[in-house]
C-alpha cells in the first residue's frame, strides 16, 4: 500500500481562532493547514489542522500516527504503510528517520537533486483530494473559530469522499 502525504490546502480564516497562524504567503492573514495522508488512489485516511505557519515536517509523524488500522482478509491489522510519498518540504533527515523508526519506505524527493516532474506522478493524487476536499463550501473559507469544529467538517468531508468512492466501485 503507498500513500502519499501532503500539507497544503490553507483557507483564509477571517475570523481568526484555534489552530489558525499568519500565512506566509497570503500576506500575513490567519490561515490553517490542512495536513492530509491519502492513499495511492486519493482517499483520506488521515487529516491533521495546524496554523498556516507551521512548518509540515513538524506534524509528519503525528499524522502518520494517526492512520487507523487497515483490516485485510487475514490476519493482523496493517497499522503502518509499506511506503509514503512526500514532497521537498519534507527532506530532512528527522522526517527520514521519523519514518525509518515506523518501517515505512521514504520516498521524498531531495532538495537540488530530484525533479518536480518526477515527483508529479505521485503529487497530483494528493492535489486531487485537496480538490475534492475545496468542493465542499464549508472547508473552502474557514468560519469557525473553535478548531474541533473545522476538525469535524473536515473529517465529515472525507467520510464523503469515501463514500463517493465506494458507490463508484460498487456497480
Amino acid at each position: 500500500m503507498g500513500t502519499r502525504f501532503g500539507g497544503l490546502f490553507q483557507p483564509t480564516c477571517p475570523r481568526g481562532g484555534e489552530a489558525t497562524g499568519p500565512n506566509p504567503t497570503d500576506r500575513g492573514k490567519q490561515g490553517t493547514k490542512r495536513h492530509v495522508v491519502v492513499e495511492r488512489q486519493g482517499i483520506p485516511l488521515a487529516t491533521l489542522l495546524t496554523g498556516a505557519n507551521r512548518h509540515e515536517s513538524q506534524v509528519l509523524a503525528e499524522l502518520v500516527d494517526a492512520i487507523e488500522p487497515i483490516k485485510g482478509p487475514r490476519g493482523r491489522p496493517r497499522k503502518r504503510p509499506k511506503k509514503l510519498h512526500a514532497d521537498k518540504a519534507y527532506d530532512g533527515w528527522n522526517c527520514r528517520y521519523q519514518l525509518r523508526k515506523r518501517a515505512i519506505t521514504p520516498r521524498i524527493a531531495r532538495k537540488g537533486i530530484d525533479s518536480s516532474e518526477r515527483l508529479g506522478r505521485y503529487r497530483w493524487v494528493v492535489e486531487r483530494t485537496g480538490s475534492w476536499l475545496n468542493r465542499f463550501r464549508r472547508l473552502k473559507v474557514r468560519y469557525e473559530r473553535r478548531a474541533d469544529i473545522h476538525q469535524a467538517f473536515l473529517d465529515l468531508g472525507c467520510a464523503l469522499i469515501c463514500w463517493r468512492f465506494v458507490e463508484r466501485m460498487r456497480f
